[in-house]
């Protein structure tokens, strides 16, 4: 089923989308829904956006911002709608606003998907990393970048990036402040560049892409768990490592990098794939990633015992951990692991998003997007 739009009249400082109405001195912002619509709202399921509004649909010079209004408890929602004056007051006398509100798990990628299809300047994620996430994704569709599947298509949609949500590991790479002000001054003044962009083979044809870092085993695991506890803000994370550490056992992997030989890797507690430097709400577990290198960082954590993450955890967070015994980081292009009594209960996420259980290969896609930084 196609996305479907909700549009409202409101006051703005200039037109997305002019219906073709009488009254054509309206102003639109579009909100997306995944739901059904009301007898008020305008629903269209098999046409594409271009079909559907009789005049030219997102163009070059658009912005379409995807926001998760529910995100950190319904925080992100308030703040996107204090944020909006400010905003409309600095892009708005040039750029065409678009608002997508997101309302079901992976709705940012068909939102995300369709404004590029669309030829948006820009797709901004409003929201935590959880946001950020899906809006990566719907860069791409079937294996490769969404603009390659247009015929001729040489427009880029570049990736913006305001932080309102729970956590915001990505903008600490950047060294950005959690300030959403200074974010809309930074898609003003509309700087770009390339980011390379990591990718997880799964179970079906389709990979998964991630920004920040994806993981295996027992941070995994902790991430898994974290998710369930979001209501209860950064504390999530805590509460996942202690449920993770229930039951867990340092187990023995294979490794395969950039298409060599194998490797055992014994009595492996964590193996962490960093794009970026952050995940877990601040903890600098790869240090040594940069999204604009055309490599990822892999640490390895082995033999660790609960007490080691007690005595250590301010290493993992100001990224001093490398030097720790038993700490191991390495650089590659790819990486395939396999748990080596051929089980399929070791965890993996990518960017704090399950997916899935071992075997995995993780690789990276270099300049992949165009970031407004």
């Amino acid at each position: 089923m196609g996305v479907l739009y909700k549009i409202s009249t409101v006051t703005m400082a200039k037109p997305l989308f002019t219906i073709n109405t009488n009254r054509t001195d309206c102003c639109y912002s579009i909100s997306c829904s995944s739901s059904s619509s009301s007898s008020s709202d305008l629903s269209f399921d098999s046409r594409s956006m271009s079909q559907r509004i009789s005049t030219s649909t997102t163009r070059k010079g658009d912005l379409v911002f995807v926001v998760n209004p529910k995100g950190a408890n319904g925080r992100t929602g308030k703040e996107w709608k204090k944020l909006l004056p400010y905003l409309r007051t600095h892009l708005g006398q040039h750029q065409n606003i678009c608002e997508c509100l997101t309302s079901a798990p992976s709705h940012a990628i068909d939102i995300t998907r369709e404004a590029i299809r669309e030829g948006a300047d820009a797709v901004v994620a409003v929201g935590g990393d959880g946001t950020l996430h899906e809006v990566v994704n719907g860069f791409f569709w079937d294996g490769k970048p969404v603009s390659a599947h247009g015929e001729g298509n040489t427009h880029t949609t570049a990736l913006g990036v305001i932080p309102l949500g729970t956590g915001s590991d990505f903008a600490r790479t950047f060294g950005w402040k959690n300030d959403p002000h200074e974010a809309v001054q930074r898609i003003s003044r509309g700087l770009r560049t390339r980011i390379d962009i990591g990718a997880v083979s799964g179970e079906s044809r389709e990979p998964h892409y991630f920004l920040n870092v994806a993981d295996v085993h027992l941070s995994a695991k902790a991430g898994y768990y974290a998710s369930k506890y979001k209501q209860f803000g950064n504390l999530c994370y805590v509460i996942g490592a202690l449920r993770g550490f229930m039951g867990h056992s340092n187990r023995d992997l294979r490794i395969k990098v950039d298409g060599g030989n194998w490797e055992l890797i014994p009595q492996v507690t964590a193996l962490c794939v960093g794009n970026a430097k952050f995940f877990g709400g601040g903890m600098k577990i790869t240090p040594n990633a940069d999204p604009c290198n055309g490599n990822l960082e892999v640490v390895i954590l082995q033999n660790f015992k609960w007490y080691d993450f007690v005595f250590r955890m301010h290493k993992l967070y100001n990224g001093t951990h490398l030097s720790v015994q038993n700490v191991s980081s390495r650089s590659v292009q790819s990486i395939e692991v396999e748990e080596i009594s051929g089980g399929s209960s070791i965890f993996v996420q990518a960017d704090g998003e399950h997916q899935g259980f071992l075997p995995r290969k993780f690789y990276i896609l270099p300049s992949a997007i165009e970031l407004i930084h």
